[in-house]
């Protein structure tokens, strides 16, 4: 037998209060007649037409369970649910799935976490240093100087949290198997600078990067003539071959400006979601790069067709994420890769 929805129930009320019989009513809802009579009991009762309380399933914690589990939780957050279970204090009879459900009304919610590189006390240092050093600087004046630059790999098939739609005993039928290559089938580097008003060729690296080769494969030829401006500043990380002796004194012999860089910083570098941002649109090509040559090419046409204004509004982003890394005292701070797209504030005209 059908059941009432709450604007029914009110259109039986109306024309109960008319004067319509109870069984005429009934049959035009196709439903009993005893459902409309205990709905005019109710009402007259209790003066609405909505169900009465019931009791339900009685609750399996008690107030002293939930608070232990949502304390265990806050502490560490990484724990299961089953070992809160098990860690449950007395007698009880407990399913991994009420210590999520009371996970979940304490607002806690397993996700993915946030994989972050390890920061030792120096490296925290050494950043919040670096950030209060930078606070005065300003796009306008000294970041729209700053060439960023960086090395990235990218994986020719790189599989994550999929989902596929199959029916029983069809997990091991062809078109629902997930075929991928050992350790994504390879990939490429690449090298690539950014500044406010442009961008450097996207350059393959083939092989080991040494200080010799990034010398006279990378600075040399595309590096120099993005820094011909005086004003110009380069940005680099703290990788060996950045570092090394021969690199330092090229950069000295050809007068180019370093900006200083704190060790453990890829948020600190708007380039790096530069490189986010280019591999998702990699992956939204229609047809996937098969191989090696066709990544590189996918890369290469991706890279040019990035709009300037959306590197644009990530280096207009350094004065907050160096207020950033100063309010969490060189720990991590939230920057990591999101909407290109998102609008910025000083911008430049």
């Amino acid at each position: 037998m059908a059941r009432l929805s709450r604007e029914d129930r009110q259109i039986a009320l109306g024309r109960l209060q008319a004067g319509q019989s109870p069984s005429a009513i009934a049959r035009h809802f196709h439903v009993s007649q005893s459902t409309i009579s205990r709905l005019w009991v109710r009402f007259q009762a209790t003066g609405s037409v909505a169900d009465l309380p019931r009791a339900g399933r009685p609750r399996a914690t008690t107030a002293a369970h939930d608070r232990f589990i949502r304390l265990r939780h806050l502490r560490n957050r990484f724990l299961s649910a089953s070992s809160s279970v098990q860690a449950l204090p007395g007698p009880h009879r407990l399913s991994d799935q009420t210590v999520r459900n009371r996970l979940h009304e304490a607002g806690l919610r397993a996700r993915r976490p946030h994989s972050v590189a390890v920061l030792t006390r120096r490296h925290r240092q050494n950043r919040v240093q670096w950030g209060n050093q930078h606070l005065r600087w300003t796009v306008r004046n000294h970041w729209r100087h700053v060439w960023f630059s960086d090395e990235s790999y990218f994986l020719l098939q790189r599989h994550g949290r999929r989902r596929v739609y199959r029916r029983v005993n069809e997990r091991y039928a062809p078109n629902c198997v997930d075929e991928a290559p050992v350790h994504g089938g390879g990939g490429v580097m690449v090298w690539g600078a950014i500044n406010t008003a442009g961008r450097s060729t996207l350059v393959h690296v083939q092989g080991r990067i040494t200080a010799q080769r990034y010398v006279e494969e990378i600075l040399r030829p595309h590096a120099l003539p993005l820094l011909a401006d005086q004003d110009a500043i380069f940005q680099q990380d703290n990788a060996r071959p950045h570092t090394a002796r021969l690199t330092t004194q090229f950069l000295t012999d050809h007068h180019v400006q370093v900006l200083p860089w704190p060790s453990m910083s890829p948020d600190m570098n708007p380039i790096e979601h530069l490189w986010d941002e280019l591999d998702r649109r990699v992956r939204r090509r229609e047809e996937a790069p098969a191989n090696h040559r066709d990544l590189l090419q996918a890369l290469q046409e991706e890279w040019d067709t990035i709009p300037q204004q959306d590197i644009r509004h990530l280096i207009q982003s350094m004065p907050r994420r160096c207020r950033a890394v100063v309010a969490a005292q060189g720990s991590h701070t939230p920057y990591r890769p999101t909407d290109l797209t998102a609008s910025a504030p000083n911008r430049i005209d």
